[in-house]
């Protein structure tokens, strides 16, 4: 056993925790830390500084969300890269395997089809979104009557919980008796078989994406809201019309939006579960969604271990494809402060 591994097995067993919650050491080590910390540079500051009540005050206003933080975001963070060097079935003490569980990832035909899987979801789905978001956000961004019932209409989609949209769709998308099927059939069309196809079935989930881009509609729609007029008659002025004024101006203004809800669209689309789930990975394991078989490992196999290590493999790739798209978003992206900056350079 990994000496490290055995000395926290013998500091949670000197403390009397149950064996079942010793991953939950590392992060209560990691607690006591933090507030040791907090505690003596709050203390160094009245020392240096005997006025320095504004400092105390700060760190003793902001240790709620410092323990929130720590409890609900870093300390399970912690545990969980100790229980992905270890077998763990929530049951028997914790067994540390090193990166054996990282080893069998790669190994493992399921990841590989999980991620392939979900990978394709989020390329070809956050596109779709961004650009039917867009579209209905201009064409709302009137102040015709009725605009309001639009948008909301719009809008109250993406509040419906994941698993009554994917309970409605399933309807919907019934071979044999649901509501798309009626309607390609009075035009003569045979309609495919929509979930229980496995070519259909990761399409059918794209489709049902795009009904609730409602959210970042509203987004758009609050930044077009937001384009000062007078670039609008500026180009008016130098002859631009709908279109070159769509280009030069409603785009650049709006690229930073867009990229927040590119960025957004990635990272949620990465973490597509419902679906998966409900469906129970479909046919073929055409909606084998890497949460998914994340959550199968970890609370239908109770390899927690494993689970743990599919979960930071996820967290390294959602990282990976967030850094590129900043680094690529440099050359695409306008800000005002940036021009600013190059003006007084100049």
């Amino acid at each position: 056993m990994n000496p490290t591994i055995g000395w926290i097995r013998d500091l949670a067993a000197s403390w009397g925790v149950p064996t079942a919650l010793v991953p939950l050491v590392p992060f209560l080590l990691l607690l006591i830390v933090l507030y040791a910390v907090i505690g003596l540079a709050a203390y160094g500051a009245r020392r240096k500084w005997p006025r320095a009540d504004k400092t105390i005050a700060f760190w003793l206003f902001v240790s709620p969300w410092l323990i929130g933080f720590c409890l609900f975001t870093l300390g399970p963070m912690a545990s969980s890269i100790y229980v992905s060097l270890t077998s763990w079935d929530l049951i028997t003490p914790p067994q540390f395997v090193g990166l054996a569980n990282y080893t069998e990832a790669f190994q493992d035909p399921q990841v590989a089809q999980a991620l392939k899987v979900t990978l394709l979801y989020a390329v070809i789905s956050v596109p779709l979104q961004t650009v039917l978001a867009f579209l209905v956000a201009l064409l709302l961004n009137t102040d015709l009557p009725g605009m309001r019932f639009f948008r909301t209409v719009w809008y109250l989609p993406s509040l419906v919980s994941g698993v009554a949209q994917m309970v409605l769709f399933l309807w919907v998308f019934n071979p044999q008796y649901g509501l798309a099927n009626d309607v390609l059939a009075h035009f003569g069309i045979q309609g495919p078989g929509w979930f229980n196809d496995s070519a259909w079935a990761l399409p059918t989930v794209i489709l049902m994406s795009l009904w609730t881009v409602g959210g970042a509609m509203v987004i758009y729609l609050a930044g077009l809201k937001d384009v000062p007029s007078n670039l609008y008659e500026a180009a008016a002025l130098d002859g631009a019309g709908p279109v070159r004024q769509f280009w030069h101006v409603t785009l650049p203004q709006l690229s930073p939006i867009i990229l927040f809800n590119a960025l957004t669209g990635i990272i949620g689309s990465l973490q597509i579960f419902t679906q998966g789930f409900i469906a129970n990975g479909g046919p073929k394991d055409s909606l084998l969604f890497f949460v998914y078989y994340l959550y199968d490992n970890a609370f239908q196999n109770f390899r927690m271990g494993y689970a743990s290590a599919l979960a930071w493999i996820l967290f390294v790739v959602i990282l990976a494809l967030t850094a590129v798209t900043l680094r690529g978003s440099a050359f695409a992206v306008y800000y005002e402060t940036e021009l600013g900056r190059k003006r007084r350079r100049r």
